[in-house]
């Protein structure tokens, strides 16, 4: 039976309703946001009431993208589930190199011991400490995608290493993958490394591809069978092409079940909660019009609704044994 895992437990993927396919509901105090304070989204009343909002425009699940050691806390995105209603998907995986320090255990780690690490996030429940201590208190709260991230340079080798345990991972649990794109650069490479692992493409969505202002390109990342998140729409600058709107003309059409939508608002700056703008409600409002005005209101189902329930189920394989090892994992 296929599942969605959300920090709350495991429902049928026909429960997700209109889905958020990329966010950051939660950034705790960490080596991202000392560099970078506009990231900071720790208050739980705030970030209830912008979460409560989209709830009340019809959202109804929203998958956060701030994986391991930079940022997450599991327990407080389990505690705005709960005060909302909105189901959320918790993450596992590792972000850009640049939101850790460079002594980071990440680095230390070999492509068995993250693939443990991630297992341990999804089978058993995510570190309450978040791998910021020497304990671990593994919390009822699972892991419900693996992510990964790359920039505008080629893949390093420790990035292949972070590639090859997340498709281990993702392969032994049926666990989705979402990636970080940067500008959308090296996509068709993500996407060309996940089928040589032997990634289930279907379950695999590379995000910010829209930010890649080249329909040509889009397409042939699309052709691939990955899926993609779109999400730079309200960030064009009305003197601007919308991009964004750009690709989902051109390439809807031809692609209606591999392109999803959300809105990676990883600034406060972003939030009406925190005094900014446009809001979380963004994608359920201005940009639910647009599609009208864009002529591709048909999409709304596909884009909120049919492709991130298909994306984000999780189908383990029936042969796959449980894993042992995962149980053993100490972060050190």
């Amino acid at each position: 039976m296929s599942f969605v895992r959300t920090v709350l437990g495991d429902i049928n993927p026909e429960q997700l309703g209109i889905t958020y396919s990329h966010e950051h509901v939660v950034i705790d105090e960490s080596f991202p946001t000392r560099g970078n304070p506009d990231f900071l989204l720790n208050d739980l009343a705030k970030i209830s009431e912008e979460v409560q909002r989209v709830y009340d425009a019809g959202g109804r699940t929203m998958v956060d993208a701030m994986p391991a050691n930079c940022g997450r806390n599991v327990l407080k995105l389990a505690e705005v589930s709960r005060r909302t209603g909105m189901q959320i998907l918790a993450p596992t995986g590792l972000h850009l190199e640049m939101y850790y320090p460079p002594d980071h255990w990440r680095y230390r780690y070999s492509e068995d011991q993250l693939t443990r690490l991630f297992m341990a996030d999804i089978e058993e429940g995510i570190d309450a400490f978040d791998y910021s201590r020497p304990v671990i208190e593994r919390t009822p709260h699972k892991a419900g995608l693996i992510k990964l991230a790359t920039g505008d340079e080629p893949f390093t080798k420790h990035q292949e290493t972070v590639f090859r345990a997340v498709v281990n991972a993702h392969r032994e649990t049926g666990i989705p993958i979402l990636t970080h794109t940067n500008e959308g650069k090296h996509a068709l490479a993500q996407a060309e490394l996940f089928d040589k692992l032997g990634a289930d493409l279907q379950h695999v969505v590379l995000s910010h591809v829209d930010r890649y202002k080249d329909i040509a390109y889009n397409r042939a990342v699309l052709q691939t069978g990955v899926r993609v998140e779109y999400d730079s729409g309200f960030r064009w600058k009305p003197e601007q092409q919308n991009w964004t709107y750009t690709l989902l003309q051109a390439l809807l059409p031809e692609f209606p079940d591999q392109i999803t939508v959300g809105m990676d608002a990883a600034r406060n700056t972003y939030w009406q909660s925190y005094g900014g703008k446009p809001g979380l409600t963004w994608l359920l409002t201005t940009f639910r019009d647009d599609l009208h005005r864009l002529d591709l209101a048909d999409y709304f189902q596909h884009l909120f609704i049919d492709t991130p329930k298909q994306l984000y189920s999780c189908n383990p394989t029936p042969s796959a044994p449980p894993s042992s090892a995962a149980t053993r994992f100490r972060a050190g």
